[in-house]
């Protein structure tokens, strides 16, 4: 599932923008398509444009009825009646998905013989202090078993002592949920960590629902910015 959004605070239409001849919501589509691991590959939106562009490509779409205010909230409605045991959720700004970091968060279930994991993640480690110290970038700190402790837009942890070897990771905005943790998400209210930091994974850590993020070393390219989007059409050439 690929939520998308025509609106967006820092870039609006970001999805829209042309990279190398396709929109970014195609590219991005194509890039979960091609990677071969799922049944079948939806872009969930509430954009009539983007709706035509996906299906005017031989993509598959689907129109959300309801007023969403995270991509959560909209595939949850786009699955709730589907036979499905695991979703995984694929921003649409990220063109540059790659089956590896994919395959990496699916595999958590696999192994997950207790099912005591709801949902799974991917991190990666970031070393350039203007990337860890950007509100646009969030961050998570994990525990010895690599589940999610929090997620922040600050620079956590906070290196008190200038000489600690720090570690800093990235949360990608690529998730594996389990159907049911989806499907209470959409009807559990938000809480005040979420709504100061703005950063959906945290209603389930404040539900008590266990993330697991997988390290990947795959950074690939947000589009969050016109400079992002710059740095894309670089990259793809």
């Amino acid at each position: 599932m690929i939520p998308a959004r025509y609106a967006a605070s820092r870039f609006p239409a970001k999805l829209m923008q042309d990279l190398h001849g396709k929109t970014v919501i195609v590219r991005t589509y194509e890039a979960a398509v091609k990677t071969g691991l799922f049944d079948a590959v939806y872009v969930v939106t509430d954009s009539e444009v983007i709706y035509d562009t996906i299906v005017q490509a031989g993509g598959e779409a689907i129109m959300s009825i309801k007023e969403h205010d995270c991509g959560s909230d909209r595939i949850a409605e786009a699955v709730a009646d589907m036979d499905v045991d695991i979703i995984v959720n694929v921003q649409g700004d990220e063109p540059f998905t790659d089956r590896e970091s994919l395959e990496g968060v699916m595999e958590v279930f696999k192994d997950d013989v207790k099912k005591e994991i709801d949902l799974a993640s991917l991190m990666v480690r970031i070393t350039d202090e203007n990337e860890i110290n950007n509100p646009n970038t969030v961050k998570v700190i994990v525990d010895n078993r690599n589940f999610a402790l929090y997620f922040s837009r600050s620079p956590i942890p906070h290196p008190r002592a200038k000489s600690s070897q720090t570690v800093y990771y990235k949360h990608k905005g690529i998730y594996a949920f389990r159907k049911r943790a989806l499907l209470d998400f959409q009807r559990l209210p938000m809480l005040p960590l979420e709504a100061t930091e703005k950063i959906e994974a945290i209603r389930y850590l404040e539900y008590g629902k266990k993330i697991k993020m997988v390290e990947t070393s795959v950074q690939g390219i947000e589009i969050d910015t016109p400079e992002d989007l710059k740095r894309a059409q670089a990259a793809w050439k």
